[in-house]
């Protein structure tokens, strides 16, 4: 069985997954909240 020795794993592709799911949620929130206002303004 392999041994693990910690800080030695590479987790590039993690991070950049991560990073990009930070993104997705970011922009998806804006754009829920600008439907929100937008609702509000035009009295839906």
């Amino acid at each position: 069985m392999a041994e693990h020795k910690h800080g030695e794993m590479d987790i590039k592709d993690h991070e950049k997954t991560f990073a990009g799911f930070v993104t997705f949620t970011i922009r998806t929130v804006v754009v829920i909240l600008v439907a929100v206002v937008l609702l509000a303004m035009f009295n839906a």
